[in-house]
């Protein structure tokens, strides 16, 4: 755009015009909201050149860096340049910015046209901060920048308008200087707006800018432009801006009447040169044409002298036809064009084809529902008929048209607003139409013609039909408008004389409501205008009712019909109660319901009866009665002016009518109508004459003439009228109360509806409900109410009630007394106890069931008006009370159905079915009801529901115990959340349920009335107590219920002082804590299993008070309970102590006492402070003056035992951290000096095979052996010391064992008492740990030997227990009678004498202790000073592992074994492992612990044995044994997963033969995969690997055979890693994999990988939380790819848990990514989910694939195979690999690149560089590589070695396959061999096997000659 005209002009006048425009501005103006009415929603955009600009050597450096920055093209750095201006502007003064104005001029036109709406808001906000700095400066270039400024206020973005009105307001803060202003500039304004409208869009950028942004920006710029030029047309020609912002007494400006002659003249010369604007409305742009349809206006407003004779026509065309427009944007500013024309130029409308132009295009437009504009157009239209010229159409026929088409847009699809404005604006024009009549009709005949015409056809035939017919949704989705008819069913229902009805559309409730108000404020508005024309609506409203009574039609449809007809008749009494108006009744209702009462009555039809009820409820029972009976007979019209109507019609007319006419008619009958009737009776009831109603339909209900009594009636049906009745009696209460006026109003109170009829006729049913059980059930919870909690209302009074309730209490108990079990026949007693005093007839009753179910009905359906009982006679808590009794009678009864009952009998379905009705019952009570009880009725039944679960604890002996106690744990739960409301009450119950009884408790009884005075009972008395046991069982499920701490510790109450109110204290019942402890075991649990991990966790938690009071109280009395009954020769161990070894004391509260101090030693409950305390305790308890405590000593070994390891802690912790050995506490010391004494007096003692009773040497040794204790934390190969001891104190235990050793001599320790003998193994386990270094070779010998000799007694019994397996499976072959089978096999495993074992489980110990980790470490400390040390000891210690060795193996082949006959037989084998559970973890740390040489003598020597399973099968059993024990598994997987067993394991016996004539090949030898071959895995994982099957993936993720199978896999993969990589056997093994394997153990592993999530994480941050299991497989995984083992993993996996069996999972997919990729690639590429198969790329990407890509490319790095032929390249950032082979003059590049999922995703090979190969070699070669680098299972190194021997042996002259095309095979390695007779060609035997295969022919595929 160059520079115009008018910019000379304007540069001359600025001189004259510059104090003018200065004096406008203000000298120092701050802003104000808003802009003075002048209101945009446009932008404007401006063009200069160059030229305008003013150059940037006058202006500051640092501005006019800045003011360059504007002209880039970037969006940021502009706004940068913006902001930093606007920061400059407010640091300079204001004459230093004077200069850069005219710059600033030039860039500010050009940015607001900029298309990022950021910068032109910057724009605005520059523009503010200079005009506050420059001030009145700005006023020579006011001209210059007044343009754009003004344009600016019109931008589309409301952000940027606001911020260009508020730059303007800072220049200009008051309105009048704004306007001031605008006259001044509107020239230059005018011009600028012209120079927009003028623009293409390519003028509007000089840069490369999209076309699409072009195009927007120009819409923009346009838009904007023609808001401006409105505005300012409506400021400066009307000078009233239509915006409040100007005040309108505001003096017109100086000069405005000048602007105004130049803003006319400018105006009509844009609207000549632009063509009206017309091409402005073709735009696609919305803004456009709607800123165009403003324009109009203002012209129109301001400039009609614009529109003459040569262009109205065009412009009336344009603007009436503008109907055409879609866009809802533009119809605001179309409307106001097309109205204000319409009033200017109404003749306009003869100059146009009005039917053609303007009506066709406007019933368009309605009939697409102003296509979105509801809100807008349809208050218009009323305008719009306003101003249609009467000459212009043909009044009737427009209007029917007008209608027709308003309609077809009917708003069944619109919102509630527009729907809304739809139909005030029909109502509106209708009425309009009818007012207005005289515009369009001649004379008086043809207004009414034409009222009658447009009523009958729109209001009767369109709105009335559609709403009749029209039906409701719930959801307003699925509408269409009702205008379409068919043919109906109906004749009555008709338009002029045609059966025709609008079709059934489902429409939304709101808009059924909606029209309907419609059509009654266009009945109003018809009834105000002329009541006469009424009668054809009110004729059509008859005969619609009429048919819908008379013609039987769809039912569905006719009671939709129905619904519309009440819906009216409300709205219409609404609006006739809104209005004061009657024509409703008068004129509609009333006339129709007289016409159709005889037909109502006769009919029985429900639909018919509610139009009547409706209309009674609407208008009232008065009015109607008086149009039913007085209107019909007379003239129907009524003077409105008479109010009284209603005292025409006489109190006993009315009432005769009411007992005469209605009640007959209302209660004759139970048919399909009878509801119907009785809603209408209970509407006629009056409030003026209630009692006399109610009265006259009770009687005629109960007593009507020539009926009896309603209880002696056989009439079922009178009772079910009755109770429904009285149901909605109830309802009508209800409705009574929510009514107005209420408190004035009869029959909101219950009582008003009371009756003595209904009394007696109530306790009469009660008592005798037969023969109709169901009416009178319903009768009775229709009498009664209280179905809901808030519903109260009865129809009979208080005595009745209690009647009622007695009777049903009296069913209950003969139910009750008829039970199967004793403890439900007792409750009786308790039921009865208190006020209930009735006597029961136990006699048992022919309809006892009948009578219990009436009465369970009774209560289920009225069970809330309990609450009216209160607490008389206890009736509540005894009928509560028998519902609980009758639940459990029935859940039990359940639980033990087949024992009880037997065979099933019809009293026994019929007891259960009951049991069952009851319990549903029970459990739909809420919990708010049993708040609402009174203290004293919950009190009652918490008592009596105790004592019932006490009753069925003791009493009931011949059922399963477990069940029954948790059944009655569960009873307990349940009377506590019924019963208690806090923990005072609950603690009450509690104690109640504890207190003392026959057989409760055994063994600690407690003094209730003192809490701190226990009694002990004898211990043979309380052994074999079962009631005990049971009651024991149920206490601990129900602390695992609720908790320990609300069973064990609770409030108990205390009384200071009678005149004082009771108060709790905390109280603890640490008596029954000991009394579990010392029961030991209980059927379901136990004190080791259930009972200490509670009490350890309840006292760990700290949140209790009472927790250590608890347990200190628990220690004391156990304590005590000990010293009383002594230890009875207790054993101490040398490891902590396990539960089996707990079960050796037989002493209940040492055993329980033991227990109890390991836990809470070994949680960290009681820590060093404590043990010190206690051991204080023993030692003062241990001595009686000088006299020693033989009680305190035979219990002190076990306890001295458990105290010792936290009294040594910190000894021990300051070894382990390199401090000090000896003891660093007073504690210890103390302890040191003390165990120093025990020894000594120990030592005084003769040796051990000089055995003497009576001086107490067992007790003396076991405490002396428990003062030195092992711990075994990372299991028995871990096991370490737990004391720390000085030289003294090892030296005196050095010389008690040498003192047994020396007594012993050369005697033989097989003579020796077996007391002797443990004794003896035990102290050599203690010198061996803790006088390791003193031993000398005498003391070695003595131990190996005796090692070896126990040992070995316990290897001969499980030597001969494995050969009898074998016999008795071997026998059962031959009598296969399993039963006896199983029965032998536990004989045989059964252990008559554990004493070989237990003193085997010490040899065990001690020879780890030797030859262990333990001992290896000890003897590098002590160097070869040891005699251990040196090679002479290494063949007993072989011999000694050897018969270790042995032990595993024959419990191994024993379960093998078993395992071929059974899975039951195996499993009694297994199961026979846990009797010794120590002995054999320690078997199987020895086995891991043995070496290379003792393996492989045992492995032959079992062999050598001969039984039916061998050494390898052994192994197997146990590791995949049925009953696994952890320890012994993990062995057995180290032993096959290691040399020499691994060779042996994995790969079964191979036969090889080959098939046709292949046979006939000399070179067959060679072990290709041609062959047809028996190489299989071993059976033992065969089917594991080879046949998984899917269902495994169903498994839980820790099932035992999903375990197993990742055993196999770990040791198939561990075998894999072991060979060579290139040889035969490794290459066999992938392959058969690769064929053989099913890749569903892939699907499985990452089943517990959860890959899901990985996509969402970044796994390497290290700020992120990764997903559960998913760290552990990571790590697992790289550990695995960089160690090539998976032993880490297997040894951590037991006991199975979900997070170990990830980490297994990642550590095998890791292994197999590394030595398997192929086939791991395979099973990728066949994944169909994307969203696993992105996980899992994920996961490997992020954790496996670095390691495997840096492996890969060290081992190609690191290989030899480069010669003078080959080379290779390695480049570690990029992940390639350059191979370049050359030979003679040709040569290769082949770029190997291995990806960022390696090896997911294949290698890519790509050849970068050939020289004299040609095309065809070069891709076969490239394709040879890629099939090498793919396909290899293995490292790429071998892959390129493989593939440039193929090179080579090609160079060399050997002919490729013609198969494959490459000379050594991709899979097996192998050269072509077999060769055609008749072509010669040789092939691989792989690639030919396969041809054979797939083609089913054996031709050669060359020649196809028989091969």
């Amino acid at each position: 755009m160059g520079k115009q005209k008018g910019d000379g002009a304007r540069s001359k006048s600025r001189a004259s015009s510059s104090s003018l425009a200065a004096s406008l501005l203000p000298s120092g103006s701050t802003a104000t909201v808003g802009f003075g009415g002048y209101v945009g929603s446009s932008r404007l955009d401006s063009s200069t050149t160059a030229e305008d600009s003013t150059p940037f050597s006058d202006i500051d450096s640092e501005v006019a860096v800045h003011l360059k920055r504007l002209a880039r093209k970037d969006p940021i750095t502009k706004l940068k340049a913006l902001a930093s201006l606007s920061t400059l502007f407010k640091e300079k003064s204001g004459k230093d910015l004077v200069s850069i104005i005219p710059q600033w001029a030039f860039e500010y036109k050009r940015l607001l046209v900029d298309y990022n709406r950021e910068v032109r808001r910057a724009t605005h906000d520059t523009m503010a901060n200079l005009v506050i700095v420059v001030g009145r400066d700005i006023a020579p270039h006011l001209k210059s920048l007044m343009g754009p400024w003004w344009f600016s206020q019109f931008d589309p973005v409301s952000e940027v308008s606001q911020a260009a009105k508020r730059s303007l307001q800072t220049a200009f803060p008051a309105q009048e200087k704004r306007l001031d202003a605008l006259v001044l500039c509107t020239t230059e304004i005018l011009i600028y707006l012209e120079e927009n409208l003028k623009l293409r869009p390519e003028d509007l950028s000089d840069k490369a800018v999209a076309l699409d942004e072009l195009e927007e920006m120009h819409q923009q710029v346009i838009s904007s432009s023609l808001l401006a030029l409105a505005t300012l047309l409506d400021v400066l020609v009307g000078m009233q801006p239509e915006s409040p912002g100007l005040d309108s007494t505001t003096a017109p400006p100086k000069h405005a009447s000048k602007a105004r002659a130049v803003a006319i003249s400018f105006a009509e010369k844009l609207f000549a040169a632009h063509k009206f604007f017309s091409d402005f409305l073709k735009y696609q742009s919305t803004a456009v044409r709607s800123a165009t349809y403003s324009v109009l206006r203002s012209f129109i407003k301001n400039i009609p002298n614009a529109f003459d004779e040569g262009n109205k026509k065009t412009i009336a065309g344009m603007v009436l036809g503008a109907f055409q427009e879609k866009e809802p944007a533009c119809h605001s500013s179309m409307w106001d064009v097309i109205l204000l024309f319409s009033k200017k130029f109404p003749e306009s409308w003869t100059s146009l084809n009005v039917q053609k132009v303007i009506l066709n295009r406007f019933w368009h437009f309605l009939r697409n529902g102003c296509f979105g504009s509801q809100q807008v157009s349809y208050p218009a239209l009323v305008l719009f008929l306003d101003c249609v010229p009467p000459k212009a159409i043909v009044g009737e026929k427009f209007f029917l048209d007008f209608f027709q088409n308003f309609w077809a847009g009917s708003p069944s699809h619109f919102s509630n607003a527009d729907r809304l404005a739809f139909f005030v604006a029909f109502k509106e024009c209708f009425i309009w139409g009818l007012q207005n009549a005289s515009r369009f009709c001649d004379g008086v005949d043809s207004m009414h013609h034409f009222r009658v015409t447009v009523i009958d056809s729109v209001l009767v035939k369109i709105l009335w039909k559609d709403y009749l017919f029209s039906v409701s949704l719930k959801k307003p989705d699925r509408v269409s408008s009702g205008l379409s008819v068919d043919s109906s069913e109906d004749s009555s229902l008709s338009f002029n004389g045609k059966t025709a009805e609008p079709s059934n559309i489902r429409y939304p409730l709101s808009y059924s409501q909606e029209l309907g108000k419609c059509i009654i404020n266009i009945l109003s508005g018809i009834f105000w205008l002329e009541h006469d024309l009424l009668s054809s609506f009110c004729t059509e409203f008859q005969e619609n009712c009429l048919g819908l009574f008379q013609h039987a039609e769809n039912v569905e449809r006719k009671t939709e019909k129905i619904k519309q007809v009440n819906q009216f008749i409300l709205l219409m009494g609404q609006h006739a109660m809104q209005k004061g108006e009657n024509w409703p009744l008068v004129y509609l209702v009333g006339p129709m319901l007289a016409k159709s009462f005889p037909m109502i009555r006769s009919l029985n039809s429900p639909d018919s009866v509610r139009v009547l009820s409706v209309a009674v409820s609407v208008f009232g029972p008065r009015k109607i009665v008086k149009e039913l009976f007085i209107r019909s007979k007379g003239c129907p019209m009524v003077d409105s002016s008479d109010d009284g109507g209603d005292k025409q019609l006489e109190a006993d007319k009315f009432l005769q009518i009411f007992k005469e006419t209605f009640v007959p008619w209302c209660l004759h009958g139970n048919n399909c109508s009878a509801s119907a009737r009785l809603h209408l009776l209970l509407a006629l009831l009056d409030d003026e004459y209630f009692s006399e109603q109610w009265c006259a339909v009770i009687t005629y209900a109960i007593k009507p003439e020539g009926s009896g009594p309603l209880p002696q009636s056989q009439d079922s049906d009178r009772i079910t009228m009755l109770a429904m009745l009285l149901e909605k009696a109830r309802n009508e209460i209800t409705q009574r109360k929510v009514a107005k006026d209420s408190r004035h109003q009869t029959g909101t109170n219950p009582a008003h509806w009371h009756h003595e009829l209904l009394d007696s006729a109530a306790v009469a049913i009660a008592c005798s409900p037969l023969p109709f059980r169901t009416s009178n059930a319903q009768f009775m919870h229709s009498i009664l109410g209280g179905s809901t909690e808030g519903d109260q209302t009865s129809f009979v009074s208080r005595d009745a009630i209690v009647l009622i309730f007695q009777e049903i209490l009296k069913n209950l108990f003969s139910f009750i007394m008829e039970s199967s079990f004793t403890w439900v026949r007792n409750a009786c007693s308790l039921l009865t106890a208190g006020s209930i005093n009735f006597e029961l007839e136990f006699t048992r009753s022919v309809n006892l069931s009948e009578m219990v179910e009436f009465s369970l009905e009774i209560l289920d359906d009225s069970f809330f008006s309990l609450k009216e009982l209160g607490e008389e006679s206890d009736l509540v808590s005894s009928i509560l009370a028998a519902i609980f009794v009758i639940d459990w009678d029935y859940g039990m009864g359940t639980l033990y159905n087949d024992a009880l009952y037997g065979e099933e009998t019809i009293e026994t379905k019929a007891r259960l079915d009951f049991g069952e009705s009851v319990h549903a019952f029970h459990c739909k009570i809420s919990n708010q009801f049993w708040k609402s009880l009174s203290l004293h009725n919950r009190k009652r039944l918490g008592s009596i529901l105790v004592k019932c679960i006490r009753s069925a604890i003791f009493n009931e002996n011949k059922l399963n115990v477990e069940k029954s106690t948790a059944l009655c744990s569960l009873w307990m739960l349940e009377v506590f959340s019924c019963v208690c409301q806090d923990q005072h009450e609950e603690q009450d119950l509690l104690d109640q349920l504890l207190c003392e009884g026959d057989t409760w408790p055994s063994w600690v009884i407690p003094d209730f009335s003192s809490k701190d005075q226990f009694a002990f009972r004898d211990v043979s008395t309380a052994a074999n107590d079962s009631g005990n046991c049971k009651f024991v069982s149920f206490i601990d499920k129900l602390i695992a219920r609720i908790g320990i701490d609300r069973v064990l510790t609770g409030y108990g109450k205390h009384t200071q002082s009678p005149s004082k109110e009771t108060t709790y204290e905390e109280v603890t019942h640490a008596w029954l804590a000991a009394e579990m402890l010392c029961t030991w075991r209980w059927p379901g649990g136990s004190a080791v299993a259930s009972f200490l991990p509670l009490l350890s966790a309840f006292a760990k938690s700290r949140s209790y008070p009472t927790q250590e009071s608890l347990v200190d109280s628990t220690f004391k009395i156990l304590f005590d309970g000990a010293l009383v009954h002594g230890g009875c020769g207790a054993q101490s161990s040398v490891l902590p102590s396990s539960s089996d070894e707990l079960e050796d004391i037989k002493e209940p509260f040492l055993r329980a006492l033991v227990s109890f101090l390991t836990t809470m030693f070994k949680d960290n409950i009681w820590e060093t402070d404590k043990a010190k305390t206690l051991f204080e305790l023993l030692l003062n308890k241990l001595y009686i003056g000088e006299t020693i405590n033989r009680n305190c000593l035979s219990i002190l070994p076990p306890i001295i035992n458990v105290l010792v390891r936290p009294l040594c802690q910190r000894s021990i912790k300051s070894v382990e951290t390199g401090g000090e050995s000896g003891p660093d506490s007073s504690g210890e010391n103390h302890m040191e000096d003390i165990v120093i004494g025990w020894l000594q007096r120990t030592l005084l003692l003769p040796p051990l095979i000089m055995w003497q009773t009576g001086q107490d040497m067992e007790d003396w040794f076991q405490l002396v052996i428990s003062c030195y204790p092992f711990s075994a934390i990372g299991g028995m190969q871990a096991v370490k010391l737990d004391r720390v001891i000085s030289p003294l104190e090892r030296t005196r235990l050095l010389e008690l064992f040498r003192k047994q050793r020396l007594g012993v001599g050369t005697l033989t320790t097989a003579d020796l008492p077996q007391v002797v003998e443990l004794l003896l193994s035990k102290l050599m386990v203690v010198a061996i740990g803790y006088c390791w270094k003193e031993f000398n070779e005498e003391d070695w010998d003595f131990v190996l030997s005796q090692l070896r000799r126990w040992i070995q007694s316990a290897v001969v019994i499980m030597e001969e227990i494995a050969e009898n397996v074998n016999d008795a499976i071997s026998n059962s072959i031959i009598s296969p009678n399993l039963d006896v089978t199983f029965k032998i096999l536990e004989q045989i495993t059964f252990i008559s004498d554990p004493f070989p074992f237990i003193i085997a489980q010490n040899s065990l110990l001690a020879f780890s202790l030797c030859c262990g980790p333990f001992g290896l470490e000890q003897v590098e400390d002590a160097g070869n000073e040891n005699p251990l040390g040196t090679e002479r000891w290494d063949p007993i210690k072989d011999r000694i592992l050897e018969g270790i060795l042995r032990l595993f193996f024959c419990t191994g082949i024993a379960e093998a074994i078993a395992s071929s006959c059974c899975h039951e037989a195996a499993c009694i084998i297994s199961s026979s492992r846990f009797d010794h559970l120590h002995f054999w973890e320690l078997v199987a740390s020895n086995v891991v612990n043995s070496s290379t040489n003792a393996r492989d003598r045992a492995v032959k020597s079992v062999e050598f044995w001969g039984l039916s399973k061998g050494p390898i099968s052994s192994l197997y059993a146990i590791l995949f044994s049925s009953k696994p024990v952890s320890s012994l598994q993990f062995a057995a997987y180290v032993v096959l997963s290691t040399e020499p067993v691994t060779q042996l394991a994995i790969v079964g016996e191979e036969k090889t033969y080959l098939d046709g004539d292949i046979c006939r090949e000399k070179d067959s030898c060679s072990l290709d995969m041609s062959t047809e071959s028996s190489f299989h895995l071993k059976e033992e994982i065969s089917c594991m690997i080879e046949k998984l099957p899917y269902e495994v993936l169903e498994m839980d993720l820790v099932a035992q055979q999903r375990v197993n199978v990742f055993l196999a896999w770990s040791l198939l993969l561990s075998h894999l890693w072991s060979l060579p990589s290139s040889s035969p056997a490794r290459e066999r093994l992938v392959q058969y994999i690769q064929d053989s394997s099913k890749s569903v153990i892939l699907d499985c592993l990452f089943q517990h990988i959860p890959v899901e999530l990985c996509m969402a994480h970044n796994l390497k941050k290290k700020d992120v939380e990764l997903p559960v299991g998913l760290p552990e497989a990571a790590v697992a995984a790289t550990r695995a790819i960089t160690t090539g083992s998976l032993l880490f993993s297997v040894e951590s996996l037991w006991p199975a848990d979900p997070m170990k069996m990830a980490s297994l999972a990642g550590a095998i997919f890791g292994l197999m990514l590394r030595i398997l990729p192929a086939y791991v690639r395979e099973w990728f590429s066949s994944l169909r989910d994307r969203s696993i198969s992105s996980g899992i790329e994920s996961f490997t990407r992020a954790w496996c694939s670095p390691p495997l890509i840096a492996n890969e490319l060290a081992q190609i790095k690191k290989n030899k195979f480069v010669d003078e032929n080959f080379a290779i390249s390695v480049s570690k950032s990029a992940n390639e690999v350059v191979a370049t082979y050359t030979k003679d003059e040709t040569g290769m590049d082949l770029v190997i690149h291995l990806p960022a999922s390696y090896p997911l995703r294949p290698v890519d090979v790509d050849c970068t560089r050939s020289l004299g190969i040609s095309e065809v070699k070069q891709r076969k070669w490239l394709m040879s590589m890629m099939s090498f680098v793919r396909n290899q299972n293995g490292a790429l190194a071998e892959a390129i070695g493989i593939w440039k021997r193929n090179f080579d042996k090609e160079f060399e002259g050997v002919e490729e396959c013609p198969i494959c095309y490459s000379v050594i095979h991709t899979a097996n390695h192998s050269l072509p061999r077999l060769a055609c007779k008749t072509c010669k060609h040789k092939f691989h035997s792989a690639c030919l096997y396969k041809w054979f295969s797939t083609s089913h022919k054996s031709t050669c595929p060359l020649c196809q000659s028989p091969f």
